[in-house]
């Protein structure tokens, strides 16, 4: 099974840079999107062979999830099962015969870290569906979860270190969501890679010189790990500050 997640930064605008094009090359069985910024009605998109799947945020052009498969789930939840987490259209839940799909866009602490004490709250919540999912059968989580876990996942760790997405606080909810049983696929197959990036500010030709971040993940239950072919970052793939990042999994 082929999987892809692409922080896409505005669908619409994506799709004037080349998305279906993608698609149509990569063919993957499923692809999951974060940050749609639209609402399903916004905009025709037309995915042939694919059911579509909308989180979309309360606030127009803000946030969203997206999931489009080509095989029909058995079911499908939007959210997660706590109040305090519902309205920005940060997960979608996937459930096929033999394991989850979950795609998410974890919420940016912000410049001066403003949102942190929201955003440890949202990991705890986050952590716990997946650990409640994993219970039940093996889960393979995807996105733009808005932190790079070791200096290894960003080009310049050092000036970083306390600002959003590599504060002590987020890499240590990571550490804790792998401690829960979850592999990040990409460092199980590429342990010592380095300038593996997904994400580029778009400023200082930051894409151009490789000064980027690692911070989209395909992650899997641990006893699915043995199932992971092939785990990549499609770095040469524009349309958005995010490249896409790539699973295979042999089911």
């Amino acid at each position: 099974m082929k999987l892809i997640s692409w922080n896409v930064n505005g669908l619409r605008a994506c799709i004037q840079k080349g998305f279906y094009e993608f698609l149509e090359n990569a063919a993957p069985d499923c692809i999951c999107l974060q940050e749609t910024k639209m609402q399903p009605g916004q905009a025709d998109v037309q995915t042939p062979g694919y059911h579509q799947y909308w989180n979309s945020a309360e606030r127009k052009g803000y946030s969203g999830t997206a999931i489009f498969t080509r095989h029909e789930p058995l079911s499908v939840v939007f959210e997660m099962d706590d109040a305090r987490h519902v309205g920005e259209g940060r997960v979608i839940t996937a459930e096929y015969p033999d394991f989850y799909l979950v795609t998410a866009y974890s919420p940016n602490a912000q410049e001066g870290l403003a949102r942190l004490p929201y955003r440890m709250e949202w990991e705890d919540a986050f952590r716990a569906w997946l650990t409640a999912l994993d219970a039940k059968k093996p889960v393979v989580v995807c996105g733009d979860l808005n932190v790079a876990h070791q200096e290894v996942d960003l080009k310049n760790p050092k000036p970083n270190r306390g600002n959003a997405g590599f504060s002590d606080e987020e890499r240590a909810k990571m550490t804790e969501l792998l401690a829960a049983g979850f592999t990040d696929t990409f460092r199980f197959l590429h342990p010592d890679a380095t300038g593996a990036y997904s994400w580029w500010s778009y400023r200082y030709n930051a894409r151009k010189n490789n000064a980027g971040w690692r911070i989209d993940y395909f992650l899997v239950s641990d006893r699915l790990r043995g199932h992971v072919k092939t785990a990549a970052i499609l770095n040469d793939v524009y349309g958005s500050d995010h490249c896409p990042v790539l699973l295979e999994l042999e089911l």
